[in-house]
């Protein structure tokens, strides 16, 4: 009989005897990920998220997951990699492997956010557009317009954006907000907007099958 909670821990149990899962995410997917555990009452299943700005340095992408994996390993029956590729070159899907993680497919949260197939079936026609997400509709200064230095220089514009024709919002959730921002961030970079609803896409089903796999009961 197991007798406490740290035994538990250390057997990567929850107080239901369920395996305790892991989702080691970015930052940027926290809202996404945190709406799907919820919704579905995965008790089971903890999030940490590493921070959203290593999207601007990918190089350490890499070594910030290694260490986090490093550091719960122990107390985690499963640990589930919620990162696409994120500019890694393929290191990230590489350490996945050695490290006997799953993680989400396609090369960005563009591609799994809409799908990866039917995102790959539009790219072409949509090589002149610029993507937003719930989270960068939300952090468009903090991740783009400041990185840029378009708050100091915003005459670098089209410089960075003169090939873009459109601003295709792909909105996760209802939010005439979060609308608002987007449109209002296509019409700082003088670009088109579209707004396309595309709910959690891979992300959503991805945690849904975690949570009801056999890891998780």
């Amino acid at each position: 009989m197991i007798a406490d909670d740290q035994t538990l821990t250390e057997k990567g149990l929850d107080a239901d005897g369920k395996g305790r899962i892991l989702v080691l995410a970015c930052g940027a997917l926290a809202h996404e990920i945190i709406a799907v555990i919820s919704a579905n009452a995965f008790g089971h299943i903890d999030l940490e998220c590493l921070p959203a700005i290593l999207h601007n340095h990918p190089e350490r992408i890499v070594p910030a997951v290694e260490a986090a994996v490093a550091k719960h390993c122990p107390n985690y029956e499963k640990i589930f990699l919620a990162y696409a590729d994120c500019g890694t070159g393929g290191q990230l899907q590489a350490a996945a492997e050695r490290l006997g993680l799953e993680m989400l497919p396609g090369a960005h949260c563009y591609a799994f956010f809409e799908g990866v197939d039917a995102f790959a079936a539009r790219a072409e026609d949509e090589m002149t557009a610029f993507y937003l997400t719930d989270f960068l509709a939300r952090q468009f200064d903090a991740f783009v317009w400041k990185p840029l230095g378009l708050d100091r220089h915003p005459e670098l514009r089209d410089m960075y954006f003169g090939h873009y024709e459109k601003l295709i919002y792909q909105a996760q959730t209802d939010d005439p907000a979060l609308t608002a921002l987007a449109e209002g961030a296509a019409g700082r970079l003088g670009l088109a907007f579209e707004r396309r609803p595309t709910g959690y896409g891979d992300l959503g089903r991805a945690i849904e099958a975690l949570g009801q796999s056999d890891a998780g009961v």
